[in-house]
C-alpha cells in the first residue's frame, strides 16, 4: 500500500512537469536549453522563425552525420604500429640442427631396395624409352608402381595427347581413340607426370611437371612416405643420425658443450633433430655479451657419402633460431649451412605485440582457437603453424580416412599406406591442391598475439683452409673414431657461429589507432563547432526524452482508465439503477408470486428462476451506483 501511495505521488509530482502535451514541453525545452538555435526558433518573427529553424535542422544533420562517420571508424577497430628500440642482456636464442638427409642409408637401404631398384630403370626408360629390357622388367617388384606410376604424356599433337606407360603398356589420353604401341617420344616432345587413381582405377588424374627431375624426385617422395609411415616411429629414430656422429665439437661462450646439451626430436623431413637452449628441462642460458666470442659455437659432420640418393638432393646442415618452447618448423623457416664451409650468423632480435580482440583476430595461448592442436604433445607453445598443420591433417583424415606421415597423429588414427588405404595419394593430392582447404584452415587458424622474430646476417668462408685442414680433420677424426687415419672429409664439414651482434631489439607494438578519448573529442569538437552544446546539452536533451516518455506513459494511463469507464457504463442500457434497485431485486422476496400448484417435476424453491417483482420497490435517487476511482489531490498529502 505504500508503494502504491509513493508511486501515485511521483506520477502527480511528473504531471506538474514541463507540459501534458507535446507541445508544451517541445516549447518549455526550447526556452530553457542552452544550445544555440533551439530559442531562436520560438523567439523570433516568423521569417527568422524559418530561417532559424532550417539552420538548426541542417547544423544538427551535420552534427549527426560527423558523429556517424566517427563511431564508424572507432569500431573499425584500426591500429597503429609503433616502433621502439630497447637495451639489455637477453636470452639465447633455441638453436636447432639438423641433418639435410633423414637417414643413413646403409640403414634403411633394405627398406627402399625394391623402390630403388624400380627408381633405376624408370630413369633409364625416361633417359633411352626405346632400348627392350624385358629381363630387368620381370624381376622387378611392381607393387609400388601399380598404386602410383609415371607416365610419359605425348603433347606433340595437342589436340589428341597421348599417354604412353614407361614399361609398354599405353593408355589413352582423354582425346586420343585408339592406343599407339611401341610409340616413344624424346624429351621435347613428351611430359613425365605422375598418374594418380582412385576407386580402383575408374577415376584418375595426372600430376604435370616442367621437369623430369621433378617428376622422379616427387614420386620417390611419395612413395618413401608410403614406406616409412609403416615402421615405428622409434625403429626411424635409430635409422637417423644420432647426435654423437652428427655434433662433433660444441662451445657456448667460453663453456664447452657436448651433444648432451641438446634436446632431440624426430622430425620427419629431416629425421632427428637436436635442439639447444630448447628450455624444456634445463635452465634457459643466457648471452654474457654481444658478439661471435659469446655466442655458439658447433663443429658437424653430415656424413654426406651415406645420405639416401634419390631421397635427399641437397647437402648440408639445416637449422633454425626460435624461442624457447616452441616447435621448430625448420623446413618452412630454416635455413641451410653449406658443407666444406664456416657460416657465421648474427642475430638481431624483433619483437611483435599485437593487440587482441576486436582489433585483430591474435590468440595469446591458441585455446579460442576451434582446431586441435595436433602438437601439444611436445609441451610447446602455440603457433599459426602448428595450427594450419594440425588443421590439414584434421582434413586429411575426413577426407581420406587416415593421417599424413609428415604430421602427428590423432590418437586412435593410422598413418595413410597403399596397403590400407589404396586411394590416399590421389586423395592427399587433391586435397592439397584445393583452395577451399587452404582458406578454410586460414579461416579458422590465429596468429599469436606476441611473437619474437630473429633476424639473421649470414655470412660464409671456406673452411678449412688447404693449409689446416689436414691436422683439423687428424684432430676430429681422433676425437670421434680414436682413429690415426683421416675418417673425416671437407665434404661432410660444416663449422658454425652463432652470435648476437648487439643487445639492441626492437619492439613492434599495436596499439588502437582510435581510442574512447579520440572519439570522445571529436564528437565533442563536431557539436560544439555546428550547434555550441556542450555534454550539459546532451544532457538537457536526454531529460526531454525521459520527459516525453513520460507524457506518453500518463497518456496511456488516461486512455486505460477511460477504456474501464466506458466498459463499465456498457453494462447498462439506461441510467445505472439504484441501490435500494438492486437490494430490493434480489433480497426481498415478499413480493415474489405464490405457487399454487407443485407438480412432481417441480423444481425446489433455491433452484427456480426468480421472476421480476410485480411491485417495484421505492425508488432512491440519492444514492447510486457509480464507478469508484481513486480521487489524487492536487496537493502532494493523502491520496483517497
Amino acid at each position: 500500500m505504500h508503494v502504491k501511495k509513493y508511486l501515485l505521488k511521483c506520477l502527480h509530482r511528473l504531471q506538474k512537469g514541463p507540459g501534458y502535451t507535446y507541445k508544451e514541453l517541445l516549447v518549455w525545452y526550447c526556452n530553457n536549453t542552452n544550445t544555440h538555435g533551439p530559442k531562436r526558433v520560438i523567439c523570433e518573427g516568423p521569417k527568422k522563425k524559418a530561417m532559424w529553424f532550417v539552420l538548426t535542422l541542417l547544423f544538427t544533420s551535420l552534427v549527426c552525420w560527423q558523429w556517424g562517420v566517427f563511431i564508424k571508424t572507432y569500431l573499425s577497430w584500426k591500429v597503429s604500429v609503433s616502433l621502439s628500440i630497447g637495451f639489455k642482456n637477453m636470452d639465447f636464442p633455441a638453436v636447432t640442427i639438423c641433418n639435410a638427409s633423414p637417414f643413413q642409408y646403409s640403414k634403411v637401404k633394405h627398406l627402399l631396395k625394391d623402390l630403388d631398384e624400380l627408381m633405376e630403370v624408370v630413369l633409364e626408360r625416361i633417359l633411352a624409352p626405346e632400348p627392350s629390357h624385358a629381363n630387368v622388367t620381370k624381376a622387378l617388384n611392381f607393387t609400388i608402381w601399380n598404386h602410383t606410376p609415371l607416365v610419359l604424356i605425348d603433347e606433340r599433337d595437342p589436340s589428341h595427347p597421348v599417354v604412353l606407360d614407361l614399361f609398354g603398356e599405353d593408355y589413352n589420353g582423354s582425346a586420343s581413340s585408339s592406343p599407339a604401341p611401341g610409340r616413344s617420344c624424346n624429351a621435347q616432345g613428351c611430359k613425365v607426370a605422375m598418374r594418380l587413381c582412385s576407386f580402383n582405377g575408374t577415376v584418375c588424374t595426372y600430376q604435370n611437371f616442367t621437369s623430369a627431375t621433378q617428376a622422379v624426385t616427387e614420386w620417390y617422395v611419395l612413395q618413401a612416405t608410403n614406406i616409412f609411415s609403416q615402421v615405428p616411429r622409434k625403429e626411424l629414430m635409430k635409422m637417423g643420425y644420432p647426435a654423437e656422429r652428427l655434433i662433433l665439437a660444441c662451445l657456448f661462450g667460453a663453456e664447452p658443450c657436448s651433444y648432451r646439451n641438446f634436446t632431440s626430436i624426430f622430425y620427419p623431413d629431416y629425421g632427428n633433430c637436436y635442439i639447444f637452449n630448447w628450455g624444456m628441462t634445463d635452465k634457459i642460458l643466457p648471452s654474457a655479451n654481444p658478439g661471435a666470442e659469446f655466442g655458439l659455437k658447433l663443429i658437424l659432420d653430415i656424413g654426406q657419402e651415406d645420405y639416401v640418393p634419390f631421397l635427399t638432393s641437397t647437402a648440408g646442415a639445416r637449422l633454425m633460431l626460435h624461442e624457447q618452447k616452441s616447435y621448430p618448423f625448420i623446413k618452412d623457416e630454416g635455413i641451410y649451412a653449406m658443407a666444406g664451409t664456416e657460416t657465421s650468423i648474427g642475430v638481431l632480435v624483433d619483437k611483435l605485440e599485437r593487440k587482441g580482440r576486436p582489433y585483430s583476430q591474435c590468440t595469446m595461448n591458441g585455446s579460442d582457437v576451434p582446431i586441435q592442436n595436433l602438437y601439444s604433445g611436445y609441451n610447446t607453445t602455440y603457433s599459426i603453424q602448428a595450427c594450419l598443420r594440425s588443421c590439414f591433417q584434421d582434413h586429411m583424415i575426413q577426407n581420406c580416412s587416415c593421417g599424413h606421415y609428415l604430421y602427428p597423429l590423432p590418437h586412435g588414427e593410422k598413418y595413410c599406406n597403399n596397403q590400407d588405404f589404396p586411394d590416399w595419394a590421389y586423395c592427399y593430392s587433391a586435397l592439397q591442391r584445393s583452395v577451399d582447404q587452404r582458406e578454410a584452415c586460414i579461416s579458422q587458424c590465429s596468429e599469436s598475439c606476441n611473437d619474437t622474430k630473429y633476424k639473421m646476417t649470414i655470412s660464409m668462408a671456406e673452411w678449412p683452409s688447404e693449409s689446416s685442414e689436414d691436422w683439423i680433420f687428424h684432430v676430429l677424426s681422433q676425437e670421434r673414431d680414436q682413429s690415426a687415419n683421416i675418417t673425416v672429409s671437407r665434404k661432410g664439414i660444416v663449422k658454425l657461429n652463432i652470435y648476437f651482434q648487439e643487445f639492441n631489439y626492437r619492439t613492434i607494438q599495436e596499439s588502437p589507432a582510435n581510442n574512447i578519448v579520440w572519439l570522445l573529442s571529436n564528437l565533442g569538437g563536431q557539436f560544439g563547432f555546428w550547434m555550441g552544446g556542450s555534454v550539459l546539452c546532451l544532457i538537457e536533451f536526454g531529460e526531454i526524452i525521459i520527459d516525453f516518455m513520460w507524457i506518453t506513459i500518463i497518456k496511456l494511463v488516461a486512455f486505460s482508465k477511460s477504456l474501464r469507464q466506458r466498459r463499465a457504463r456498457m453494462r447498462y442500457a439506461g441510467p445505472p439503477p439504484t441501490v435500494a434497485e438492486l437490494v430490493e431485486a434480489h433480497t426481498n422476496f415478499s413480493f415474489q408470486p405464490d405457487v399454487a400448484d407443485r407438480g412432481p417435476d417441480t423444481k425446489p424453491y433455491a433452484e427456480q428462476t426468480l421472476p421480476i417483482p410485480g411491485t417495484p420497490p421505492p425508488n432512491y435517487d440519492s444514492l447510486r451506483l457509480q464507478p469508484l476511482d481513486v480521487i489524487e489531490s492536487d496537493s502532494e498529502g493523502d491520496v483517497i
